[in-house]
């Protein structure tokens, strides 16, 4: 269990980022993801919102308590200072406050807060699983710090995915609005938190290692088109995701449901 939680430092060599431990690994927490999304979210598709909401307020509980536990793990074990480096300042990160918001929140927060879970979670679960080569070169898979935060980021994508399944999600444009609000604020403050404490939130400071890299090559290394261009990354994401959203709505599910009246006309 020291090992495991790497108390006193950690004494595997890690395995490495795409080796089959790491590809075995993520590959089974997106499946149990998936699929305890699909049950859950047809299970209750039909239901009351408060029966519906049960399953988020138990995602919310989960994503946040399992972050508490690294936290409190790592500063008992590297000392208090660690607390620089794990602050919720990830894009990721935000998760940890939008679930709650979409749990427990009424009105129109709690529909902002579901979309933008829903716009989120699974490019969240995605990145911070498969694409979180840092963390799996730095770590052996099977360490607290992986196993953490792919539980944490999976919870994301499971409530990204329950969210769209069991039909919670408003998807209103005058709550993209919000939506940007939300990601300003928190980039914002983790431009403070990178410029005061010297680290790299949000990787708005260097691609370290992520798929931001080709970003990071594409503008020469320049800090400040590099962070500019990381911003308008997340801004142009939610707009799309937003006009692609719509765009399946209006046209392809309309078309289905003729197609459908037609031949049973027929």
């Amino acid at each position: 269990m020291k090992e495991f939680f790497g108390i006193g430092g950690f004494q595997r060599v890690p395995e490495g980022a795409w080796s089959w431990q790491h590809i075995l690994f993520v590959s089974s927490m997106l499946v149990i993801m998936v699929a305890l999304a699909i049950y859950l979210g047809r299970k209750n598709r039909d239901k009351e919102l408060s029966v519906k909401n049960k399953v988020l307020i138990w995602a919310a509980i989960l994503i946040d308590g399992f972050e508490f536990i690294k936290i409190f793990v790592t500063c008992y074990s590297n000392g208090i200072d660690s607390l620089r480096i794990l602050l919720p300042l990830f894009l990721c990160s935000i998760q940890l406050i939008t679930i709650p918001l979409a749990a427990f929140s009424k009105g129109r927060l709690k529909e902002a807060s579901l979309d933008f879970v829903l716009t989120f979670g699974i490019l969240g679960a995605i990145f911070g699983t498969v694409g979180a080569t840092q963390n799996y070169n730095a770590y052996p898979v099977l360490s607290m710090p992986n196993v953490v935060s792919a539980i944490t980021h999976c919870i994301s994508g499971f409530a990204s995915l329950y969210i769209i399944i069991s039909k919670m999600e408003s998807m209103k444009r005058e709550n993209m609005i919000i939506t940007l609000g939300i990601l300003g604020g928190f980039t914002v403050a983790a431009l403070i938190a990178n410029l005061t404490l010297d680290y790299n939130y949000m990787f708005l400071m260097s691609h370290d290692g992520t798929p931001y890299v080709l970003l990071w090559n594409l503008v020469g290394g320049n800090p400040i088109f590099y962070a500019i261009g990381v911003i308008a990354i997340f801004v142009l994401y939610i707009v799309l995701f937003y006009q692609i959203y719509h765009w399946i709505k209006t046209k392809t599910f309309p078309f289905t449901k003729k197609k459908r009246q037609n031949q049973v006309e027929q």
